[in-house]
């Protein structure tokens, strides 16, 4: 990537397109009427059909669709959640016995978490971080083209679209109460709010569950990678977490993710023919239809805007990150992420003597661009 930035920062052939630098990556996020979301038909597949806001252009619909969501993920929730996430994890580390599959403990912190939060319990028949990481993988990387795939996709989409009409309707049936964001959901549908169908509750929870929770395991894992290979920011993530300085912890974690993110990229769907980069020497046309690939993991490399991009540095100011996308589309939990990631973690970073495990299991393996195991020993 950094001899694309160099010499091709916008590699162009066909009806492919990626873009390097991070201008021309935030330019591409943030153009919603040049660049589309290429997931809707896989979005389709989860949702059977409702539509959602984060497959959308920007419509009325959308926006609608957006402030009702605003109204029940509130951000006073934040520090609870936060709070909720730290005890989670300790809860688990402190039963460890001095050995910790990062991955795992990470999933199901975000998981256990995500379903409090929302009003979704555990099916009893299935399992929401194995429904809700699969189809997090189809709606991002899979195809409708492959047969095999799809045929799980809706398997899975059916059950858990099934499980939260069955959670809504008990609710209601029972009465119960609880701070939940299915229950303000509920209130905001009985005071003839628009946006609180059934319909729409279901799939702006589901659609939570399955965008949200898979995606700490994957990128928490990845910066305490970042952190074992660095001794003395180890060292200071240790520090913060056994100090409570939570902010400290933060910025560390989120520094560490820089160096290898979420995914290299988004996948973007040019819906005009443009023109990317107008007016300098790398404008490249791009015609309708194109995919095209928006790398952030390359823009948070570019030191054309991030200073020294090469050295770790956790004071750097927030417009050099790009972890959540930009623009229309960003992450609606990036709040809730920057709330609860280094909180996850926090517990197993103030433990003495934190290392790899021995062999290959203390190194991170990946499948594709997904974490797949670490393991850490400690004491």
């Amino acid at each position: 990537m950094g001899i694309l930035r160099t010499v091709r920062p916008i590699f162009a052939t066909g009806g492919f397109a990626l873009a390097t630098r991070y201008d021309d990556v935030k330019e591409v996020f943030a153009n919603n009427a040049a660049f589309g979301v290429s997931y809707r038909e896989n979005l389709d597949v989860i949702t059977g059909g409702a539509p959602f806001f984060l497959g959308m252009g920007d419509t009325a619909q959308y926006r609608t669709q957006l402030q009702a969501m605003r109204q029940v993920v509130l951000a006073s929730d934040l520090p609870r959640l936060g709070d909720e996430a730290e005890a989670r994890a300790r809860a688990i580390i402190d039963a460890s016995g001095g050995e910790v599959e990062v991955v795992s403990l990470v999933r199901k912190v975000a998981f256990d978490l995500t379903g409090w939060y929302f009003g979704v319990p555990e099916p009893k028949r299935g399992r929401l971080d194995v429904w809700g990481s699969r189809l997090f993988e189809f709606q991002f990387t899979g195809s409708v083209a492959d047969k095999d795939w799809l045929a799980e996709a809706e398997e899975l989409a059916t059950a858990f679209r099934d499980h939260i009409d069955a959670v809504i309707a008990d609710r209601k049936k029972s009465g119960a109460t609880a701070d939940d964001v299915l229950q303000r959901c509920l209130a905001s549908q009985a005071e003839g709010k628009a946006g609180y169908s059934d319909a729409e509750i279901r799939t702006a929870i589901l659609c939570m569950v399955v965008g949200g929770p898979p995606q700490p395991p994957m990128v928490v894992p990845q910066g305490i990678e970042q952190l074992l290979l660095r001794d003395d920011w180890l060292a200071a993530a240790g520090e913060a977490a056994r100090s409570s300085n939570d902010r400290r912890l933060h910025d560390i974690l989120f520094e560490a993710m820089r160096f290898d993110p979420l995914a290299p990229g988004l996948k973007r769907v040019t819906l005009v023919d443009y023109r990317l980069a107008r007016g300098t020497s790398r404008e490249t046309a791009i015609p309708k239809g194109a995919t095209v690939i928006a790398a952030f993991a390359s823009a948070m490399m570019d030191g054309r805007r991030v200073p020294e991009p090469s050295r770790f540095d956790p004071d750097r100011q927030p417009h050099e990150y790009m972890h959540f996308g930009h623009g229309l589309h960003e992450c609606f939990g990036r709040a809730i992420n920057h709330a609860t990631l280094h909180r996850m973690i926090k517990p197993l970073l103030e433990k003495a003597g934190l290392r790899r495990a021995e062999g290959r299991a203390g190194r991170l393996t990946k499948r594709g661009v997904f974490a797949e195991r670490l393991v850490v020993r400690y004491g």
